[in-house]
């Protein structure tokens, strides 16, 4: 069968055929292995992309748990902080109060002990003037013994 323009019927099916197995081998040895390769490695990045997003949130959670034990830890320190400036504080107080009281007897004891010595000098003194007061009692009395007894010898011995 000759077809006008030199067109054979039978050459145009057989090239067909050959183009359809060509294309259904190409299909199976190259475009199925291509596009199995590309799907495994697209689902390959799409799995690591799902494992580093969970691993992001992961280290989002971990953060905002040590975030919140931080935030006790710093408030727990606070508090400490404040309980041992308390003390601290408290103890000052008592010592500075013991420091008064020490102070408040050392300085009584101190005047009782002025006062004492006071008292003891005020009576060697007065001791000491007894002394010289009868010391010049009997000088003076001494002296007016002898000049009476002056004035009366002197007296006789005129008459």
């Amino acid at each position: 069968m000759n077809v006008p323009l030199n067109i054979d019927l039978q050459q145009i099916l057989l090239h067909l055929l050959n183009f359809s197995v060509l294309s259904l081998g190409l299909y199976l040895l190259l475009y199925k292995p291509v596009q199995d390769f590309m799907q495994k490695r697209a689902d390959y990045y799409l799995g690591l992309k799902k494992q580093v997003e969970d691993q992001l949130k992961q280290a989002e959670e971990l953060k905002q748990t040590y975030e919140k034990r931080l935030e006790s830890v710093e408030a727990e320190a606070k508090q400490t902080r404040e309980k041992a400036l308390r003390e601290a504080n408290q103890a000052v107080d008592a010592l500075l109060q013991s420091a008064q009281q020490q102070a408040s007897r050392i300085i009584s004891e101190a005047q009782k002990a002025a006062q004492r010595e006071r008292e003891k000098v005020l009576e060697e003194a007065q001791k000491e003037i007894t002394s010289m007061v009868l010391e010049a009692t009997e000088k003076i009395l001494a002296q007016s013994a002898s000049d009476t007894l002056d004035q009366f010898l002197y007296s006789v011995n005129k008459e």
